[in-house]
């Protein structure tokens, strides 16, 4: 494997499953200490040890990104245990269905806290320890449904919207720092919220309704977390050394298909 990010530093919020994990495990396969951050104590320390298990360096600090302090303290260890950071992957998300009439105020709350607020709060306390490094990567994850919506996600679509615009704000705000931001769109992945999703809404069968959304997809299938991963590692890389403030789809030509 390359080691493009061989003595670099990365921080990825939900770590401890699906894309999260993905991109965590990725970044250490290519030379990166790694930072965990995840609300899900069971699932970050699992990643944590399959990742040293391989022989890399690893961090797991439990994080509600919703949370200054906790966001603070995470980035304080993050720089203090493997002396800086260099790259962070804003990744973690949630969702929640209903209609604006339906949800409740805490839902929205909730959704937009931890789709919005955390990657203001990773980006506010991980960007001066890049000016430190001479400068860094953000990968921010956003979704298909910024673009091109469905019934029943009004704050989840809100939430990646704004980070579609966020991140273009960032890049232009630290391209004199040497950081680059960028984010994603991928369409649907099998992931642990999806498979929530299939068994909240197709009960009698949920990995029919997994197949039966990738069959929306021109590719004919849902993405795996690995090759949305790959596409995060680019743009964390120098491979992409001209490219900020865009937003590029992962998502098997979905949005080709409805826009």
């Amino acid at each position: 494997m390359p080691e493009r990010f061989k003595g670099k530093v990365a921080i990825v919020t939900g770590g401890g499953a699906g894309i999260g994990r993905a991109s965590a495990t990725a970044f250490a396969r290519e030379g990166a200490k790694v930072v965990i951050a995840d609300m899900d104590e069971k699932a970050g320390t699992r990643t944590a040890q399959e990742i040293s298990g391989a022989g890399g360096k690893v961090i797991f600090a439990r994080c509600d990104i919703s949370r200054k302090a906790d966001v603070e303290a995470m980035i304080a260890r993050a720089a203090t245990e493997f002396g800086g950071i260099d790259v962070l992957h804003n990744n973690a998300g949630v969702v929640r269905y209903g209609t604006v009439v339906e949800m409740s105020e805490e839902d929205w709350d909730f959704i937009l806290n931890i789709n919005l607020r955390g990657s203001f709060l990773t980006c506010k306390y991980a960007i001066p320890h890049m000016i430190k490094r001479g400068g860094g990567s953000i990968v921010n994850t956003a979704s298909v449904q910024a673009f091109a919506s469905q019934r029943t996600v009004a704050a989840y679509s809100a939430s990646k919207g704004a980070i579609v615009s966020f991140t273009k704000t960032v890049a232009l705000d630290h391209a004199p720092d040497n950081i680059r931001c960028n984010c994603i769109a991928p369409g649907s992945v099998h992931t642990p919220m999806l498979e929530w999703a299939a068994n909240l809404f197709g009960k009698e069968n949920p990995q029919q309704a997994i197949i039966d959304w990738g069959k929306l997809h021109p590719l004919g299938r849902v993405a795996r977390p690995e090759e949305v991963a790959a596409l995060v590692l680019f743009l964390a890389s120098d491979d992409s050394s001209f490219c900020t403030g865009s937003c590029y789809t992962v998502d098997g030509g979905l949005l080709a298909a409805l826009m």
